[in-house]
């Protein structure tokens, strides 16, 4: 069997190359050449030394590392009370809490900003409309505010999955030897949950440190490194700083991303010892008759909803807290945006279909194949999760300007495919691990090829992981800002950009309008893709 194995093998040798030419060229040698930027210039270590001689750079670094470790507690501690609420308490409208953080981590990734500045900035409707306050909560107080609304619907999805594999008989049996609520939370479930905390605060850490729309809106003199990048290679054409910046940038993500892959390993075996029966509806969890939870989970429902009306309210009316009168002013100005939609439709759906088949076949010859270096090659794909966006999109720019490469929509369409890429992998390879390998030896008995194999079994059985990587990739690939702030051209413009600039520029009106047209092309994308899945379903 093994030596039929291998003769079935070697027409994805092919594809094998591939996939390591296209990874290496997109994802490998861009970063080698961020890198080698500053250590190959003269005089050497020039721009080392312009970075940690300076105390605006030492500043902005620690500004980073400030915003990343509070950003990153604030969501998880809001994503943890949020999942804990839904899994264990018996709160009213659970469907509805289930819904809200969904809905908001599917939004385009600036939404929350912009919303800030219409909810609480200088002619926010909280702070100037209804309270009357001439205050700022620009920098570090709105950053840290609009990050946490941003990412705790990560830390959500990721702590509700652990506490749902919390056996219910391990808090019946402490309830039995007579057990106090408090003492069953702090003994068994919190100590339960940490395998799930920790990985949130991993991935959401991450995460914190690629944000670019955040910062760039909300930051004000709060500078960070992942915008200072932007800064530095587009305001001052400094190379050399931009990328050891970048570095700087690039060396907590990829600790970060070691450190998650580890914490992956382990929670994957330690679930498998504390798994249980499903949870019955009955059951009670500690606290359950207290009213904090289902108070929070309105509060942080209403924070999340109010963002969406502020963006909607926006596009309506003439000038944001200043002259509120309807108008369809804005709504209109959208039509002269037509190219960046379209654009941003195009380069979204082009680069999720080859992203989630070049995730998919990665993982069909790193999980079943016996082709070499698949322990790199599983590295290898899943890089781009560590890698900043900003940084990510620098390392395109740099490597295109060497070899005088000047395609904006090839590049544009690189990173989009590259940047979210690694989401699929996981997704497709957990499909991929469900299926078992009998079906691979049954297939190679009867003489089918391995290629023949992966589109007339593996994608059939795995349909929807495939269907979730592209749906996932596209609604964020619309929406993208860091990655391809560096990339456009005047040729090649996007919506996220032309929102951005629009937001800078401090027109308000029309920049909430094309905001709100880019979420309700997402939200619609998505009812769309259930509806396939739904179907799909129907038919079988």
């Amino acid at each position: 069997m093994q030596k039929i194995r291998s003769e079935k093998e070697k027409e994805l040798w092919g594809t094998w190359i591939v996939i390591i030419a296209v990874l290496s060229l997109t994802v490998l040698f861009p970063l080698l050449k961020v890198i080698s930027i500053p250590l190959f210039e003269k005089p050497f270590g020039s721009s080392f030394r312009a970075v940690f001689s300076s105390k605006a750079f030492l500043k902005v670094m620690g500004n980073t590392l400030l915003i990343c470790i509070c950003s990153t507690l604030l969501s998880v501690i809001t994503g943890f009370i949020f999942a804990y609420a839904v899994a264990f308490e018996k709160t009213p409208f659970t469907r509805f809490f289930n819904f809200i953080p969904v809905m908001h981590l599917v939004t385009p990734p600036f939404v929350g900003g912009l919303a800030f500045i219409l909810l609480i900035g200088r002619q926010g409707f909280f702070t100037k409309t209804l309270l009357g306050l001439d205050i700022s909560l620009y920098g570090f107080p709105g950053l840290l505010i609009a990050q946490t609304l941003c990412f705790f619907p990560i830390a959500f999805l990721i702590i509700l999955d652990g506490l749902k594999k919390i056996s219910r008989n391990l808090i019946d049996s402490a309830r039995s030897l007579g057990s106090s609520e408090f003492r069953i939370f702090t003994t068994v479930v919190l100590p339960l949950s940490k395998n799930s905390l920790f990985s949130a605060m991993l991935f959401i850490a991450v995460s914190v440190l690629s944000d670019f729309g955040n910062p760039l809106i909300v930051g004000g003199r709060f500078k960070v490194l992942a915008t200072e990048i932007y800064t530095q290679l587009t305001g001052w054409i400094n190379q050399g700083v931009s990328a050891v910046l970048g570095i700087m940038l690039l060396i907590p993500s990829i600790l970060l991303f070691i450190l998650q892959r580890k914490k992956m390993f382990f929670t994957t075996a330690l679930t498998a010892t504390i798994g249980g029966k499903a949870s019955r509806q009955e059951d009670k969890s500690p606290f359950s008759k207290n009213p904090f939870f289902t108070i929070f989970c309105i509060f942080i429902s209403l924070c999340v909803l109010a963002q969406f009306a502020a963006i909607l309210a926006g596009s309506f009316q003439k000038l944001w807290g200043i002259k509120t009168t309807f108008t369809l002013e804005h709504v209109k100005a959208v039509s002269k945006y037509g190219r960046h939609l379209g654009n941003s439709l195009f380069f979204a759906f082009t680069a999720s279909v080859t992203g989630v088949f070049l995730a998919g076949f990665t993982a069909f010859i790193v999980q079943r194949t016996n082709l070499p270096f698949r322990s790199i090659l599983d590295t290898l794909i899943q890089i781009p999760s560590c890698v900043p966006g900003s940084l990510f999109g620098l390392a395109l720019s740099l490597t295109a300007g060497a070899l005088h490469f000047h395609n904006a929509r090839l590049l544009i369409y690189i990173a989009i495919s590259v940047s979210f890429m690694p989401f699929s992998y996981r997704i497709i390879s957990s499909g991929f691990s469900s299926i078992k390998f009998s079906l691979d030896e049954a297939s190679l008995s009867l003489g089918r090829k391995k290629i023949l194999y992966f589109f007339k079994v593996m994608l059939p059985l795995c349909f929807e992981s495939f269907f979730s990587g592209f749906t996932y990739n596209f609604v964020r690939g619309i929406g993208t800002l860091s990655s391809v702030i560096f990339l456009v051209s005047f040729n090649t413009p996007l919506s996220s950009i032309a929102i951005l600039n629009l937001a800078e520029q401090g027109d308000w009106g029309k920049s909430a309008a094309l905001a709100t047209s880019l979420t309700i092309i997402t939200f619609g994308v998505l009812g769309f893709s259930r509806l396939i899945l739904r179907f799909r379903k129907g038919n079988k």
